[in-house]
């Protein structure tokens, strides 16, 4: 899906460019710049699940699920550089127009929306991961802008207002802005280690403590290893009680996290007495020695 996707991507920029040359179109060519950002996006993408799919090793005990992440992050830095460089051409061609031959933006915008719009039909499936769904994004605003280039370009061949060219080039830039902020705010909370986005911590430790056995949460830290894989480590504070009735206990709260939260990579802590520094402990600073200790 993604090989194909590149290639025909990677075609489409090519006509974008030699057409938008020769209609003297800077719609055309911002429109290339995007589709450039969507190659880059396939790419990126296309790389990151390769990686993705490599397993945990003694060096990195989480594998590589950030590969997406990163390869997010960066695609979504691309496309504010790229929306740089048409809010300045924009400008300078509302000062200086230059006449635009609209036939031409048409069939090749035409062209573009059926591509760009099978393309984003097949990503749609896989849009929950970031990396996929910031390639999703990009295709399906790609599909929109060059929508609008297509009724530009009819306004420009019945009017003969040539201004419209690079106003509309500002409009795809604005959506590409837009488009990239909001990939650009998640990656930094994973790789920051930021919450998860729709979670909140006061939730999580109402949950758990509706636990039976549960008498106290702190020091909970929650966090994305990847756009899809959340953790989690907390201390607990339960009764002194025997072991096969502390493990009933964790079951519970494994569950809870998991159908709640969609958390399913746990550490927890169990503590019989309260913690020294109860609301203020710092999990590579303090080592319990009571209580007893489960991992997932």
């Amino acid at each position: 899906m993604l090989r194909f996707s590149l290639i025909a991507t990677l075609i489409y920029i090519a006509v974008l460019v030699v057409m938008g040359m020769r209609a003297h179109s800077l719609a055309l060519l911002s429109e290339a710049g995007h589709n450039l950002s969507d190659f880059l996006a396939l790419l990126l993408s296309w790389v990151a699940i390769y990686f993705q799919s490599r397993p945990a090793d003694e060096s990195r005990t989480y594998g590589y699920h950030r590969a997406g992440v990163l390869a997010a992050f960066v695609n979504a830095l691309t496309l504010v550089v790229i929306s740089g460089f048409i809010f300045v051409e924009a400008l300078a061609r509302l000062r200086n127009p230059l006449t635009v031959n609209a036939q031409t933006v048409m069939w090749v915008a035409a062209v573009g929306v059926l591509m760009n719009g099978a393309i984003a039909g097949m990503l749609w499936s896989s849009s929950r991961d970031i990396n996929i769904r910031s390639a999703f994004i990009h295709q399906l605003g790609d599909t929109l802008s060059t929508a609008a280039v297509i009724v530009g370009g009819a306004v420009m061949f019945f009017t003969g207002l040539t201004w419209i060219d690079p106003v509309l080039s500002i409009a795809i830039a604005c959506l590409i802005l837009w488009s990239s902020f909001d990939i650009i705010r998640e990656t930094l909370n994973i790789l920051l280690e930021g919450t998860p986005r729709g979670i909140k911590v006061e939730n999580i430790v109402s949950e758990i403590k509706s636990c039976g056995g549960v008498m106290d949460v702190h020091d909970l830290h929650v966090w994305s290893i990847g756009s899809e894989m959340h953790a989690l480590s907390a201390h607990i504070l339960i009764t002194d009680i025997p072991p096969s009735e502390s493990e009933r206990i964790l079951r519970d709260v494994k569950h809870c996290l998991s159908d709640r939260f969609h958390i399913v990579h746990t550490t927890i802590q169990f503590e019989h007495t309260g913690c020294e520094t109860e609301h203020e402990c710092v999990m590579p600073v303090h080592t319990h020695e009571h209580g007893r200790s489960h991992s997932h």
